[in-house]
């Protein structure tokens, strides 16, 4: 297997990759733009164009913006409305994997930045029936939540006629330089087909068999063209507007609001995915399992273009991480109706035959790894030079010490305030606030 020089990166990344006559991948090549580009003329740009958004009554909504309980959504909303003043409507699509720590993050969003919410809940039944129907057709248990998140804000949008989708990042640019910062690509219906929904659309997954209806999949249709022309929804994202920097992001948003983080069992990044019981777990694992890398990858690789961590330090985070079985397998299984057994002969139908092959015991190997390529030539040329001297990542104390945070939860409660700190609780509200009276 080819390896990117400068970062870690295999050629069999999904999302296509190439690289050049040194050996570095298009991904590196285009990172490295954030060093050249004017941001302080990009963010000009991005104020023209939200200006042409805000609401001419000052009443009605500016904007839709996706929000969770992890990820990027603190500093999204932060630059929308603390940097840019406008009014957003916050949206967000319950995949119902949430943990308790992102249900309090959700809620400390919302209640730090006073914004209205739209929640929408599927039927718990049917998100199984469509998980199992994914795991068999494509090897992802993550489907649904990407059409959710990448469907309903665009659906909001058409319904309440906001023309524009505030995005974070542009990950495939991020990843694999997929496109320049300078191309503004936008995110439409066919981006979120080829590129986050292995290529399956709603439609595709309607089957008699799997228990599946057409009126089963209708959350998860993309608006059609004439209701998007009719309104004239957009999608934007900032991270072509803004030098992305996710860990320093975060730690401003640490800082400045109190988002919560926590340790990951498949990584070294404590900041993302952290409303996300299995996002850095089972479906991390299961990336592993069919390509050979997982997302330890692709943080070593951010930090090293960051110029936070050396390709070295990378390379063992990545061997430190890349087999753990993660401890919510057992959980997700039971949720979905599987057993481990049925669960693992349904992935090895999807493993990439370039870095995975039976031995001589039948059982499976990796063919190669990045460890296997330290100190390949043209390293030393491709390198950047380091300008932080440690990348750490910081796990915040709890807002709910004590809190079991290793099961899944439909939902809990997504308004904050001196009354209710606690994602969920059993215990009478009289018993923590003496003054409260239900």
């Amino acid at each position: 297997m080819k390896y990117c020089l400068r970062c870690c990166y295999p050629a069999n990344h999904p999302l296509g990759i190439t690289f050049d006559s040194r050996g570095v991948c298009s991904g590196c090549l285009v990172h490295e733009e954030k060093d050249r580009i004017d941001w302080a003329e990009r963010e000009a740009t991005l104020r023209r164009i939200l200006e042409g958004y805000r609401s001419t009554s000052g009443r009605g909504f500016d904007c839709v913006i996706p929000v969770s309980g992890g990820r990027d959504s603190y500093f999204i909303v932060h630059m929308a409305k603390v940097v840019m003043g406008l009014n957003p409507l916050l949206v967000t699509f319950n995949e119902e994997y949430n943990t308790k720590r992102g249900i309090r993050n959700l809620a400390n969003l919302l209640a730090t930045f006073d914004c209205d919410h739209i929640t929408y809940s599927l039927d718990p039944e049917l998100l199984k029936r469509i998980t199992r129907a994914t795991l068999r057709r494509a090897g992802s248990m993550y489907w649904h939540c990407l059409a959710g998140w990448l469907t309903f804000p665009v659906q909001v949008a058409v319904r309440f006629k906001i023309p524009l989708v505030v995005w974070g990042v542009h990950g495939w640019s991020d990843q694999v330089g997929m496109f320049s910062h300078l191309d503004e690509v936008e995110m439409t219906k066919k981006v979120r087909r080829e590129h986050a929904l292995l290529g399956m659309d709603a439609e595709d997954l309607v089957n008699e068999g799997d228990g599946i209806s057409r009126r089963d999949v209708q959350p998860f249709v993309y608006p059609y063209d004439h209701e998007l022309a009719a309104v004239g929804v957009r999608g934007i994202y900032l991270g072509n507007y803004v030098r992305w920097d996710s860990k320093r992001q975060h730690e401003l948003m640490i800082r400045m609001y109190g988002y919560e983080t926590a340790q990951q069992e498949r990584t070294f990044n404590t900041y993302e995915d952290v409303g996300d019981l299995h996002v850095a777990g089972v479906h991390d694992y299961i990336k592993f399992l069919k390509h050979g890398y997982g997302r330890a990858t692709d943080h070593a690789c951010r930090e090293i273009r960051l110029r936070r961590m050396s390709r070295e330090e990378g390379i063992d985070l990545i061997a430190k991480y890349a087999t753990v079985v993660p401890g919510d397998l057992r959980s997700f299984l039971q949720w979905v109706g599987l057993d481990e057994d049925a669960f693992l002969a349904g992935i090895d139908r999807f493993r990439d035959p370039r870095i995975w092959a039976r031995n001589a015991k039948g059982v499976w190997a990796l063919l190669d790894s990045v460890a296997n390529h330290r100190d390949d030539d043209g390293v030393e040329t491709a390198r950047l030079p380091r300008i932080e001297d440690r990348c750490e990542f910081q796990i915040t104390p709890s807002r709910e010490p004590g809190a079991v945070e290793d099961r899944q939860f439909l939902m809990g409660r997504t308004y904050l305030n001196r009354y209710n700190q606690h994602a969920m609780t059993d215990t009478p509200f009289e018993g923590i606030y003496p003054e409260v009276r239900l």
